[in-house]
């Protein structure tokens, strides 16, 4: 019922949002006569906020569209990969006239980022993904928004998102020979339980795991986000959280987490700074420092948008990893692709180098939860671990911003290209005036 009422009052509350947005560019305008006031800017800068206020928030594009590599321009052509009913695995190719910018292109480590699916779009990493492009081939996983799946898909469980990271780095080592994979916040713990169940196997290994800011251990340094899961039981979060897709939507009937639930806690963690961005933005707009009301702009259409989450992977991600712990107990099992269950042994990877990466001020995942996974990755050498603690960085500075392009990314790219093996040799194409890399 929730939903139905939420949805009711966006759908009221569209109209005024774009009445704001007209009103605003009719104050703002000096050469019509309402913009001549003196308090037009003033006018203007509050019904452009009252719109941003209320509009809907869709998903944002990558918009990654070329990058300079030293003096070369590389183009950059985002194109689909695989398709799978709840997530895209999307590839950023890049293109260079340059035979020298090619060769160094191609040459270049492969990377998996295993983007979050905890509320907001895979775009939240935009920022990675176009530092990573300058010294690697990146791929990242796109996670689809529930309510647009519809119900003949089937349900997705924690189970799926790990066999999904597993087909997704198979489909690399049979494309380049093997790569590495990078893991933010969520997805660490279901990267772990992949790769670990791949070594179990026999199968071969990524060649590098960078995981940053996840909860690989929730229990240690609990931060909000824990202590509400463990407050809570499993039943009261099936009971109070969970809606059904009203009808309006693809996914019409499928039990989901709504997303604007998940942005209504991410603003209460931190309410007087968002009201104070707000305000600031609002000051911006009527001094008419446009730099710095465009880059709230951009920071709120990433924030804002976010997406439903299915029901069963939700609840399953909350038992499994902030509840029971299973995977620091050693007690997790995954049913595979065939339906059988497979316990999940991290202490199994041998041929992996594992990074860790940890936020000094993070207030999501705490001090220690990610660098965890050392005391799990028993069977990995010593000298093939390490650590990075980012001092004064919070949760988004360790993938997005100054200190990830400065402080962190020379650790992440040094580490994977230590890790690096000799790609096997390329079969020869006849050439083309642009070529891809």
């Amino acid at each position: 019922m929730l939903y139905q009422i939420y949805e009711t009052q966006r759908s009221l509350m569209e109209p005024f949002s774009d009445f704001a947005k007209v009103t605003a560019k009719l104050f703002a305008n000096p050469l019509t006569p309402l913009g001549q006031t003196p308090l037009s800017q003033r006018i203007a800068a509050a019904y452009d906020l009252i719109h941003r206020l209320g509009k809907d928030y869709e998903k944002p594009e990558f918009d990654i569209r070329e990058i300079d590599i030293g003096d070369a321009h590389v183009a950059i052509h985002e194109r689909v990969e695989i398709d799978k009913p709840f997530c895209e695995l999307r590839r950023f190719k890049r293109y260079a006239d340059d035979p020298a910018t090619l060769q160094q292109l191609k040459q270049q480590p492969v990377v998996l980022i295993v983007a979050p699916l905890s509320g907001h779009y895979a775009t939240l990493l935009r920022d990675t993904v176009r530092t990573m492009l300058k010294d690697h081939k990146v791929y990242i996983t796109d996670w689809k928004n529930a309510r647009l799946v519809p119900l003949s898909e089937g349900e997705f469980h924690l189970d799926d998102y790990v066999n999904y990271v597993q087909e997704f780095i198979r489909y690399l080592q049979q494309q380049y020979g093997n790569c590495h994979v990078m893991s933010v916040c969520q997805p660490t713990v279901p990267v772990l339980a992949a790769v670990s169940l791949m070594a179990s196997r026999g199968e071969t290994t990524p060649l590098s795991m960078t995981m940053m800011g996840g909860p690989i251990d929730a229990r240690k340094s609990p931060t909000a986000v824990n202590n509400l899961a463990v407050q809570r039981s499993f039943d009261w979060f099936e009971n109070n959280v969970i809606y059904r897709v009203p009808s309006s939507f693809p996914g019409a009937g499928r039990r989901v987490y709504p997303g604007f639930l998940q942005h209504a806690g991410f603003i209460a963690m931190n309410p007087d700074r968002h009201a104070t961005s707000h305000y600031d933005y609002f000051s911006d707009l009527i001094k008419g420092d446009n730099e710095s009301a465009e880059a709230h702009r951009k920071f709120y259409d990433e924030y804002n948008a976010v997406l439903d989450m299915d029901a069963d992977y939700y609840l399953e991600t909350i038992n499994t990893v902030f509840q029971e712990f299973k995977l620091v107990h050693g007690t997790w099992e995954v049913r595979n692709e065939q339906g059988a269950k497979e316990l999940v042994r991290p202490q199994d990877i041998r041929n992996t180098g594992l990074l860790t990466v940890e936020g000094e001020l993070d207030d999501i995942s705490g001090s220690g939860q990610t660098r965890a996974a050392h005391e799990l990755c028993t069977g990995i050498e010593a000298p093939e671990q390490r650590h990075y603690e980012v001092k004064g960085a919070g949760h988004y500075g360790i993938f997005s911003g100054r200190r990830w392009r400065e402080m962190v990314y020379p650790v992440v790219r040094d580490f994977i290209a230590e890790h690096q093996k000799a790609p096997p040799a390329a079969p020869k194409r006849a050439a083309t005036r642009k070529v891809a890399a």
